[in-house]
């Protein structure tokens, strides 16, 4: 038997990249799809030999998208990870800000994971990536709204795509240390790593791990599902 295939948006970096690795360990074909065409062939190098193809795309570019989606024979599982970030004071974000936000953060995985559902069989997984945000945040209400739109969107696909036995889930990372957080000025980075667990921001490898989880066979009977990978700060309770 063949092996699976994953299709990774947002391939290139952060905790697309940590996916597309742990993926292709798990013994998954995976194909990477990102803007950055320069990291992706970096990333080809770093996996196991033959274990990784690459596309470079926008994933708001539908019929790329979809030409990507429909060139591997199979596809088992689809990981949503690519998306966008900009701290922002709500009085300063214009609608351009917001549409942008919402294009690339939301109808990007609304693209891709329409698309992969059309070719799908019984027992695919869809996996997107959310975020703690989606529960609230001050600065990037943008940025709330996009993912909270994707945790909508995850269970709402799960239940249309129940009775075709496609399993829908995301995953909810917390603070994480990736190039997109990275953009932060050091100081604001530093207070916000003082809030997880340990005082550290997680290892996208850490949220990789969980994306992995729910895009194993195994995991065939969860689906509508928000697994939060926050170090329990979506407790609530620790004055954020």
């Amino acid at each position: 038997m063949s092996a699976p295939v994953a299709f990774v948006t947002g391939g290139a970096s952060g905790i697309g990249r940590a996916t597309v690795l742990r993926l292709a360990g798990d013994g998954f074909q995976v194909i990477a799809a990102d803007r950055d065409g320069e990291r992706l062939d970096a990333l080809v190098g770093e996996a196991p030999a033959g274990s990784v193809e690459t596309y470079v795309l926008d994933v708001c570019d539908r019929p790329a998208v979809a030409a990507a989606i429909a060139a591997p024979e199979r596809l088992d599982a689809l990981i949503c990870v690519a998306g966008i970030y900009q701290p922002r004071a709500f009085d300063a974000i214009s609608d351009a800000d917001f549409r942008e936000m919402l294009d690339v953060n939301l109808i990007g995985v609304f693209i891709a994971a329409q698309e992969a559902a059309r070719r799908m069989t019984a027992g695919a997984r869809i996996v997107t990536v959310s975020s703690r945000a989606a529960i609230g945040g001050t600065n990037f209400a943008h940025y709330v709204a996009s993912k909270a739109g994707v945790v909508g969107l995850t269970r709402a696909m799960a239940m249309e795509l129940r009775p075709r036995q496609i399993a829908v889930n995301s995953v909810a990372p917390g603070f994480t240390d990736t190039p997109m957080t990275r953009t932060m000025p050091p100081d604001q980075y530093a207070r916000a790593q003082e809030l997880e667990l340990g005082g550290k921001a997680a290892d996208p490898a850490d949220i990789a791990g969980a994306i992995a989880f729910l895009a194993s066979p195994a995991t065939h009977f969860i689906t509508g599902q928000t697994l939060f990978v926050d170090g329990g700060k979506s407790l609530g309770g620790l004055g954020l």
